[in-house]
């Protein structure tokens, strides 16, 4: 059972960047737009990433490091906080799913999960 204190949701925008991809090389670039709502009582810190990317041929990349583009953003109780990043995958079509390591204003840890989402070229799905 969570605890509604601390209730983090995340949901994500893709989109395939086709002037930063070069298919002919298998480089295709993805941007993502994620936006952090708080949805619990405590404000809470985004404090790092841990993201697991998973490209068309089953090969996984794990990336961690310290917040989301250079910040460490506090979010309110009822606030968020968006952001856009980006990746570069070898295949057309890959997952990305992870954790954000958040600590509320009175010291709690916990994790918002990020849901796998997809990477896609328009057209690669049938």
């Amino acid at each position: 059972m969570s605890d509604s204190r601390y209730q983090v949701d995340v949901s994500v925008v893709t989109r395939y960047l086709a002037d930063q991809s070069q298919p002919e090389h298998d480089r295709f670039a993805f941007a993502y737009t994620i936006t952090v709502q708080n949805n619990g009582e405590q404000p809470a810190r985004l404090i790092s990433r841990h993201w697991v990317i998973t490209d068309g041929d089953g090969h996984v990349e794990e990336v961690r490091g310290a917040g989301v583009v250079g910040q460490q953003p506090l979010i309110d109780a009822g606030q968020s906080h968006t952001y856009s990043s980006g990746t570069v995958m070898t295949t057309k079509v890959g997952t990305m799913q992870g954790t954000y390591e958040m600590v509320a204003t009175d010291g709690k840890h916990f994790d918002a999960i990020i849901k796998p989402f997809r990477l896609a070229v328009p057209g690669a799905l049938h």
